[in-house]
């Protein structure tokens, strides 16, 4: 061969292996490195193998042609060409395939086809032997030369990264297709448990709530024992349907013209008969304005409610919490703020994930799964609202959501807001 056809050569590899790293579909791509890998060793055919164990091979890919024949074929690691290969990652060539005691003959009778001499290269990723580039028959009873040799381990190279990337591609694909099982799986034990346990739970808290009526004064606070803890296990269900509500698609806002003083004022009421329990001052200031929002009262009520109750759990005895509603710019802005426990620096940025709690022996003894922040946040984000929290551990907490005055208006979620 001469240095402009040596040239020439090394041009037309250099022009295909940029085609071939372009290319993102992978059967196209093994196709077209089976023809580049032909045509620049000048051989009939080119195919490619990979391990499917320890003592086969198989066919990867092979000639359209030939792929139905060889399709159920393997290949045995200790008697052929390809196999000692794959075993020793060296490259072998074949001069008379007729002659050599290790060439494996199933193929050539699978296919009905004839193998006179063979070049073949170990496609290696990081010290790792993946699989066999072979080129088959070289043309006009020619040998393959040195120049062949480099083509196809250039070649073998480039599959190599191909290959090791394809087979990630399925270990991710396969990752997802478990992760989206068991998150099926998780949404089914959910909509079953919450739907079996309210059952038994409402007739718990009806037939305890008809007792306290007719039982002796004495046997009474162990009643209310029971209903407390029947109402903390009630919460829990509620917040458990509501994210996987949202998250199946079934939670919608049914749009009302919602007053959020009076939210506020409702929610503020349900609480201070807990909040005197604690010893706790709980206030509102909902200015003098009616202000309203287009959305779904029960949702705002909801996370406003979760809200509260998280003031009131982290607030020692004798604190303060606070619940102001007001209008800024296009929003009604709704904040409770304690001067309670506060969050540590590394948490505060977590607390609106799911099941997450603060790791400290302040926290912890007031137990909960960690849901009823991530349901507030969700209530208010299908609002187009948005919610933050600022706090100082030792000092305090501040939550605030904010909610659009106009639906149609972009997401506040979309937008910069300096708290």
């Amino acid at each position: 061969m001469t240095t402009n056809e040596r040239i020439q050569r090394l041009e037309r590899l250099l022009e295909v292996s940029r085609n071939l790293s372009a290319s993102l579909d992978w059967e196209p791509f093994l196709q077209s490195l089976l023809s580049v890998a032909a045509e620049l060793t000048g051989s009939e055919v080119a195919s490619i193998l990979e391990a499917e164990d320890d003592e086969t091979l198989r066919f990867l890919a092979v000639p359209w042609f030939h792929r139905e024949a060889l399709q159920m074929v393997r290949v045995p690691v200790g008697a052929s060409v390809a196999g000692w290969v794959f075993q020793n990652g060296k490259p072998a060539v074949v001069p008379d395939a007729k002659k050599s005691e290790r060439h494996f003959k199933g193929a050539d009778q699978a296919a009905q086809y004839e193998s006179r001499s063979l070049l073949a290269v170990p496609i290696i990723y990081k010290g790792e032997t993946l699989g066999v580039l072979e080129a088959v028959n070289k043309a006009n009873q020619a040998h393959y030369t040195e120049d062949d040799l480099t083509i196809l381990e250039t070649l073998a190279s480039q599959l190599a990264i191909a290959m090791q990337n394809n087979r990630l591609l399925n270990r991710i694909r396969q990752i997802q297709e478990e992760a989206s099982r068991l998150d099926r799986m998780k949404s089914d034990f959910i909509a079953v448990a919450s739907h079996e346990l309210r059952t038994p739970l409402g007739l718990i808290l009806g037939h305890a709530t008809f007792l306290r009526e007719v039982i002796q004064a004495e046997n009474r606070p162990q009643l209310d024992i029971i209903v407390r803890n029947a109402m903390r296990l009630k919460e829990i269900i509620d917040n458990i349907a509501n994210m996987d509500n949202v998250e199946r698609g079934m939670a919608s806002v049914r749009r009302r013209t919602v007053s959020i003083r009076r939210v506020v004022e409702e929610v503020a009421a349900g609480f201070q008969e807990e909040a005197r329990e604690k010893r706790l001052s709980l206030r509102v200031d909902a200015g003098q304005d009616d202000l309203t929002v287009e959305g779904d009262a029960s949702k705002i009520s909801l996370a406003l409610t979760n809200l509260v109750k998280n003031a009131l759990t982290f607030t020692n005895p004798g604190g303060h919490v606070f619940v102001v509603a007001e209008r800024i710019p296009g929003y009604v802005k709704v904040s409770v703020i304690d001067d309670g426990i506060g969050i540590p620096a590394k948490d505060l940025g977590h607390v609106f994930e799911r099941f997450y709690q603060v790791e400290s022996h302040l926290t912890r003894r007031h137990g909960g799964m960690g849901l009823g922040l991530s349901v507030a946040k969700v209530m208010i984000e299908m609002h187009g609202g948005r919610i933050w929290a600022e706090s100082v551990e030792g000092k305090g907490s501040n939550f605030t959501f904010i909610l659009p005055l106009d639906s149609s208006q972009p997401s506040a979620a979309s937008r910069v807001f300096l708290p």
